[in-house]
Order: structure tokens, then sequence, then C-alpha cells
């Protein structure tokens, strides 16, 4: 049965009116005194201009809200693999076209149909080959989403919303019950004034009129930015979440080593020193370019054999490097890539494991076709992988020492002091490496690794380390990630079947009580 309109009883009406005609008369009477003092004209110029200003300055707030509205955004994780950068651009896109007609915040169906089309959006591109990829989860990592999302949830409202650990569900509602009792009385009022004094009314509703404007055009800005928050929080976890590289622990990944640098620690006997994931940094070159005269440069002491004899270093060879300020290490010593125990297929995959490359190549050698042809199967190699970042290279430029003149050397020297023919042919063999193995200029590090002569080691190849270590660390990360998520499937598949064989074990006792 369709429910009446409701009405407005006399009495109750005649009881506002009553009470607000005393305020209204004063206005009314204002309005009469400007009228006969001749002041009416400049007060509705005054008002005009007050009006104009008013909405111009709202305007400003808007576009100042609108702009810090768009820096709350949800960023993508710099620690997702190349392939999360494309679907995380289809999130945002399927943000930007959410229009707050479509989802109005009064039909609570917004927040499943949203969300399930941002879930739907991420599922697609990781399982394209099913019919329904949005069921292409386990239970036990779907459970972990929902605490975590439920968490930070908790957080925000609880951090942000004024009185939200006060008012209770029931509250809000009675209080959408008195917004709609209020609005009712507010008309009666608006109604009243246009009797009593149409003039004032008049202005009173133009004014009300442009507040409304701008208040409305604030809240569709902060409509619109809700459901592209909420959108880019859906789709930010729902990466996480099919991507599979999501853990069930909330351990830290990197507290532990993983299986394959504890066999690298083993070989240095250094197990004990390292309790943490090191980093892995693979020193690569050809042969006598340098690199085992590096690797004791880092270090400051001897600590491999250098490459007197060409192809010394006849397998990858692990160090712990350990420095002040710098996370502890395991750096590789490489055989040479134009050598004979050079076997390009496990060095790339040893390439692929570390966090940090440094390419070795002597300034007083013009022919680095050898080395150009590994660096483009290396970048070729990690463009392939989109499930893990390439790691950074730097390019240590050896023998600089060796430059004309020969005979000289009186460190340091300024590469754009073109007057000194030392530092002119220096900075010829930096640009001359950054064309031959296509390496921006900034990434090639001139240096001296000859013994005496140690030079541009300590301070500006240190501080590019430094430099690309946080980079570094985020791919320690990601390759943590991987080798925890292999290692997790089994333990966790270990302790299924044992707790589903102790289950049967018991089960004819548990059935025998129940019987009895």
């Amino acid at each position: 049965m369709k429910k009446p309109p409701p009405t407005v009883d006399p009495l109750r009406l005649l009881v506002v009116i009553l009470l607000l005609l005393p305020v209204l008369a004063l206005l009314g009477f204002g309005v009469l005194w400007l009228w006969q003092s001749g002041n009416l004209l400049y007060w509705l110029i005054a008002m005009v201009v007050c009006g104009v200003l008013g909405y111009g300055l709202q305007q400003l707030l808007v576009r100042q809200e609108r702009q810090l509205l768009m820096n709350m955004s949800t960023e993508p994780n710099p620690e997702w693999p190349p392939r999360a950068d494309a679907i995380w651009q289809q999130v945002e896109a399927l943000a930007a076209t959410c229009n707050p007609e479509d989802w109005p915040l009064e039909d609570g169906r917004w927040i499943s149909e949203l969300g399930q089309k941002a879930m739907e959006t991420v599922a697609h591109c990781y399982h394209p080959e099913v019919e329904k990829p949005l069921y292409e989860l386990t239970l036990p990592h779907t459970l972990l989403i929902i605490e975590r999302a439920s968490r930070e949830l908790r957080r925000d409202i609880a951090e942000k919303i004024p009185f939200s650990n006060r008012l209770t569900v029931g509250d809000l509602f009675r209080i959408q019950r008195w917004k709609a009792k209020a609005e009712k009385m507010f008309n009666v009022y608006r109604a009243g004034s246009i009797l009593i004094n149409p003039i004032n009314a008049l202005l009173s509703e133009a004014w009300r009129h442009l507040r409304e404007r701008s208040f409305d055009q604030a809240r569709h800005e902060l409509h619109r930015w809700f459901l592209r928050a909420y959108v880019c929080k859906v789709g930010y976890y729902a990466i996480d979440l099919y991507s599979g590289r999501l853990a069930l622990g909330d351990e830290d990944q990197a507290e532990s080593t993983t299986p394959e640098s504890r066999v690298d620690l083993e070989q240095t006997d250094q197990t004990a020193a390292s309790a943490a994931e090191p980093l892995r940094i693979l020193a690569l070159g050809r042969s006598n370019s340098g690199k085992s005269s590096l690797i004791n440069a880092l270090f400051g002491e001897l600590k491999t054999a250098t490459d007197v004899l060409t192809g010394t270093t006849q397998a990858l060879e692990p160090f712990v490097l350990s420095r002040e300020g710098f996370t502890q290490a395991l750096i590789f010593d490489s055989p040479g890539c134009d050598s004979s125990f050079f076997d390009s297929k496990p060095m790339l995959i040893a390439a692929g494991n570390a966090d940090l490359i440094l390419w070795v190549t002597p300034a007083n050698r013009p022919d680095r076709q050898v080395e150009r042809q590994f660096l483009d199967a290396l970048r070729t190699y990690q463009a392939a992988r989109i499930d893990r970042r390439p790691a950074p290279l730097l390019v240590v430029v050896s023998f600089i020492d060796r430059l004309r003149p020969a005979n000289e050397w009186q460190p340091p020297y300024d590469l754009t002091d073109t007057a000194n023919t030392k530092s002119a042919n220096i900075s010829a063999a930096v640009q001359a490496v950054a064309a031959d193995l296509a390496v921006p200029t900034e990434q090639i590090i001139p240096v001296s690794l000859q013994e005496g002569k140690i030079y541009n080691v300590d301070d500006t190849l240190w501080a590019a380390i430094l430099n690309h270590q946080d980079e570094a660390l985020r791919i320690r990360l990601m390759r943590c990630l991987d080798a925890k998520k292999r290692a997790e499937d089994w333990v966790m598949l270990r302790r299924q079947m044992a707790g589903a064989g102790r289950f049967l074990r018991d089960l004819p006792e548990m059935l025998g009580k129940r019987g009895g």
C-alpha cells in the first residue's frame, strides 16, 4: 500500500511562525531602514560583489582540494615486477572512468559491484585463459587479503574520521532521520520568509543557491576521489593477490637467508656472519679487465688472486663484503666473457639472481664487441623476465692510469679540464665506453686498480654503489619473495599432509566416543 505524502499540521506551522517572527521582523526592518536612508542600492551592490568574490574563492579552494585529493591517491608498489606496471595502468584507467552519478553512495551495492569490477580487471590480466579468472586464488590468500584490507580500513577510519570511536551504526541511522526532519523545518522557514519579506527572501535564496552550488561541486569532487581511491586500493591488493607473490607469513622476507645464498656463504666459511639475506653483487667483464683487482680494492685487502694470467677465475667465486653504511653482500668474481671458462647460459642465470652488477672494462682496450654482445644478451634476458626487475648496472672503466701520457699519474683528475691531456683522454675513454656498450655516462666510473695507484674506488665508485643500494634492496626483496614462496608451498604441503594423517588416525576414536 502506497504511503500518503506527509502533511503539515497548521498549528505546528503557526508555532514556527510565531517563534521566527521577531527575527524575520528584524530583517525586514533592516531592509526598510536601508531603503529609507537611501543605502539599499549600495547594500545590494556590496552583496553582489561579496557573493562574486566568495564564489571565486570557493572555486579556488575546490581546485586546491582537487589537487590535494589527487596527491592522496594510492601509488603503485615500486617492488612489483614489470608486468604489474601494465596491470596497474588498467586499474587507474578503470578508476578514472568511475562517475559519481553511476555509483551513488546511498546505494550500498556499489561497494561489492565496483570492488568486483576492479578485482576482475586484475584477475583477467593474470589468468586470461580461464573463463572465470576471479576464482583463481587460494582460500588462505583470500582470507589474508581481507585481513590486511580490514586492518588498514580500520586504522584510516579511527584516525581520520572525527567521533568514529563514539558514534555507533545506529547513531548514523538516527542522524539521517533527523536530517530529513531538519530539512522540512527549514523549508517551512523559507516559505514564511517569502511571505513576510519577499525582497530579502529572494536575495537569501540567491545566496543559498551560490553556496549549495559550491558545496555540491566540492562534494562531487570528493565523491569522485573516493571512488577512485576505492578502486585503486582494491586493485592494489588484487595485484598482490593474483600475482602469486603474496606470502602467508608476516615476517620480513629478507630476515633469513635463501637456500642459494646459504650455499654460497658455506663456500666462504662465513655462514654465521650473515643471519639475513645478503645482497648479491656480480662482477662481470672480459679477462684481465680487473674484476679481481676491483674486488680486492672494494675490500681494501687481498681477497682473491688477481688475473695475472688470462682465465685465472674459472667459475663464480663468492666473497662476503661488509662495509659501514652498506648492507652485507656476497660479491662474486666471474670468468672473463672472452675466456674458455665462460658459459653464457649459467652466467645469465647468475646475473638474473644478482641485485647489482658491476661490469669491468679496461680503458686501454678499444675492442669491446664481445662485451657488447654479452651485455645485449643480458638486456634481452632481463627484458623477457617480466616477473623480476633488472638489477642496476654500473660500468667500471679500469686501467685509466695506462692512458696517454702513460708516464703521468697525478690524481685527482677533473674530467671537464680539456687542457690536461690525461683528463681529456680519461673523459674520451668514458665517452667511448658509453657508446660501445650502450650505457649512460652517469653509470660509468673511471678507476685505477693498480697496486699503489688505487683511485676513485673509495669515493666515486662507493658513492655510486650506495646510490643504488635502495634499488638493489627492492630487487633483493623480490628475489626473497620468490624463494620464500617456493619454500612455503612445500612446508605447507607437509603440514597439511601431517594434519590430515593425524585427523584420520584419531577419527575412529572420536566416532567411538560419540557413539558411546
